[in-house]
């Protein structure tokens, strides 16, 4: 993802660093201070790799980019936004979910096909998800309802809510990137379920845009409150 935001960021210093692990830590990466003249053109900025608050994550990133000895500028998550949607599309299509093209016209679940957007735990990541779930019923013209993997009642609902729909084939489309949530947790709400999960998003193309956005967004910010 850091490539891909290279590509719309050109100049710009792009570093990685984890929450978890020894290696490469966040705190490792915020170390080493820019030069004075490109601090003083270009703030740092932390790109968080979540679509929606974390209750987990964020109290951990607030707590080290508040520990730098230079100014951080933390960016907003990564959703919702159009591009959320157009990654979960193109998941779901990967795994022979869903057809890879947009839908035309008003062809309502023609082959049976609904679709659950698994939001992380919390209430802001479960709107999140209900955003994504809008748009992406909008390019596929089937139903999709959102559910939270932190209120397993949330998902047995939308099942149901699918199936009143008409929709009696579910698939699963985790609206997450990847490292929010153990991926054996969907492996097993897959099974249990007996419904197809799309893989999370990991390194994909619209999600890599994403951060170059909140990039620039957070540097807008910036110049507008100047």
């Amino acid at each position: 993802m850091a490539a891909i935001a290279e590509l719309s960021c050109p100049g710009v210093e792009i570093r990685i660093g984890y929450l978890d692990g020894d290696e490469a830590t966040l705190s490792e990466c915020l170390a080493t201070e820019p030069e004075p003249a490109e601090q003083d053109e270009f703030p740092s900025v932390v790109v968080p790799l979540l679509l929606s608050p974390s209750l987990r994550l964020d109290p951990v990133i607030r707590r080290v980019t508040g520990d730098t000895a230079i100014p951080i500028v933390l960016a907003a998550h990564l959703g919702p936004h159009p591009l959320v949607a157009e990654a979960l599309h193109s998941r779901l299509a990967d795994a022979g979910l869903v057809r890879h093209s947009r839908a035309s016209g008003l062809s309502i679940s023609a082959d049976g096909r609904g679709i659950v957007v698994l939001a992380d735990v919390g209430d802001e990541a479960t709107s999140a998800a209900a955003v994504a779930a809008v748009l992406l019923a909008s390019r596929l013209s089937v139903p999709v309802v959102p559910a939270s993997l932190g209120d397993p009642a949330s998902i047995v609902t939308a099942v149901d809510r699918l199936t009143e729909s008409g929709a009696q084939r579910p698939a699963l489309a985790p609206c997450l990137i990847g490292p929010e949530t153990s991926i054996s947790v969907l492996d097993d709400l897959s099974a249990a379920l007996g419904a197809p999960c799309a893989p999370a998003l990991g390194a994909h193309q619209a999600i890599g845009q994403l951060v170059a956005i909140r990039y620039g967004a957070a540097l807008a910010s910036l110049s507008l409150a100047g």
